[in-house]
């Protein structure tokens, strides 16, 4: 800018075609204007490179007179860009903030996964669903993934460029029955999201499903013989009983014993249904469990006084968390009247409570509660399978106790369902000991 006039001054000088004052004079006004005018030029486009900028960043322009008026309808141009594009900003922002939204809200659990397989996002029922507070990563999202038929669903998905789903069943920390759609996104997301992994939790209804056919056999098998015990009763007080007041007192007790059995058989049997139903899901709140041991050995006082039994204490402030207080209070009754029921006539059942500070015996700190009895024992064979429906290790004398068969069952699903563990250690000859420890303090 400028260099062609300066140059041909300078070869009139040289030459002394013209004034050299005068020429002089020229040179001197023609560098003075071409530096005014690049000076201007230069200011004008750096303007211009930051409002370009500005609309790159999706921020407003500062407002600016431009030195050169002809680049006024640029300045203006790149004002308006910059103003649309912050726009367009905004508006995709709003419409991340509402899919993310939408996404957060969805009941059922949801991972974005990354190509390689490494979980980007979820959602809050997932990570309500895998334990992970506000992150994405745990053992236990790991260990889903990892598994060989949602790892394989997860290949598929990729290779093929198609939804898949798997049917899979997670045993820890309870048994979960699970239906998984894993959905292939294409083009991927913006944080590099290439799978979408949406969890069906099934065990609630497949559990209904399973309560209501294992109510019908189990119903059906154990109320064949008090039923049947009723009926002939009945017939016999209508056939060579009729008349006589001594056999039918004696017969319309055992009637009555019967169908007493019944009723405490069909309401065990709803109770364990319905804790089946919900085990997977963790209780809510909090428990005092000395307090609910002092109740409890209250209400045992008339089938402690039948056995002629005494109930020791040993009760420390112990709170279960989360728990539910009726459900505990469950589990302290029948444990207490499964150590009087069978223990020994007239013996000593303990019952005490304490709060783990340290880990201790291969438990980690929480609460405990323990039930002892003084009676015959149980043999080491006929241990683990104390828990199952119905098993007794001595049938005749479960039944003439007044048992149903569903104690342990309930205690073991209820402390399942708290996250807890139930220990059985007996010897013959040297009673049992129950012990169930619960997370607390």
């Amino acid at each position: 800018m400028g260099g062609v006039p300066t140059l041909v001054l300078i070869l009139l000088m040289a030459t002394g075609a013209a004034d050299p004052l005068a020429t002089g004079l020229g040179l001197l006004a023609t560098i003075i204007a071409a530096l005014l005018l690049a000076w201007t030029w230069t200011g004008t486009l750096a303007g211009l490179e930051a409002d370009l900028r500005a609309a790159a960043e999706g921020r407003p322009a500062p407002p600016r007179a431009p030195l050169l008026p002809v680049a006024a309808g640029v300045a203006e141009s790149a004002t308006r860009l910059a103003r649309s594009l912050a726009a367009r900003e905004a508006l995709v922002a709003r419409l991340r903030r509402a899919d993310a939204a939408i996404i957060e809200a969805l009941p059922d659990p949801l991972l974005v996964l990354a190509e390689d397989r490494r979980p980007l996002r979820a959602n809050a029922a997932a990570r309500r669903f895998f334990g992970t507070g506000t992150g994405t990563g745990t053992a236990d999202t790991a260990a889903f993934l990892r598994h060989p038929r949602i790892a394989g669903a997860v290949d598929r998905a990729l290779a093929e460029g198609t939804a898949q789903s798997a049917e899979v069943m997670l045993p820890v920390p309870v048994s979960r029955d699970l239906s998984t759609q894993i959905i292939p996104l294409d083009p991927p997301l913006a944080d590099g999201g290439r799978l979408l992994v949406v969890l069906a939790d099934r065990t609630q209804a497949r559990a209904t499903e399973r309560m209501r056919a294992d109510f019908v056999t189990n119903a059906s098998h154990e109320l064949r013989t008090p039923l049947a015990s009723i009926i002939g009763f009945v017939e016999t007080l209508r056939g060579p009983a009729a008349g006589d007041p001594e056999a039918s007192t004696r017969f319309l007790a055992i009637i009555a014993e019967q169908a007493e059995r019944m009723r405490r058989l069909i309401e065990d049997l709803l109770g364990l249904s319905r804790i089946e139903v919900t085990e997977h899901q963790a209780p809510e709140g909090e428990a005092r469990l000395d307090s609910l041991a002092r109740d409890e050995a209250e209400a045992m006082a008339p089938i402690l006084a039948s056995r002629n039994v005494t109930l020791s204490l040993d009760l420390a402030p112990a709170t279960a968390v989360p728990a539910d207080p009726s459900q505990l209070a469950q589990v302290l009754r029948n444990l207490l009247e499964n150590a009087v029921r069978h223990g020994r006539e007239g013996g000593t059942v303990t019952l005490s409570i304490r709060a783990l500070t340290a880990p201790e015996g291969g438990l980690p700190p929480g609460v405990i509660l323990r039930v002892s009895d003084d009676g015959p024992g149980i043999a080491r064979e006929h241990i683990p399978r104390l828990t199952e429906r119905f098993y007794r290790v001595d049938s005749g004398r479960a039944r003439s106790a007044g048992g149903t068969g569903l104690g342990l069952a309930i205690v073991k699903h209820i402390v399942s369902h708290h996250r807890g563990q139930l220990l059985i250690e007996s010897e013959p000859g040297h009673g049992a000991v129950m012990r169930v420890w619960l997370p607390g303090r």
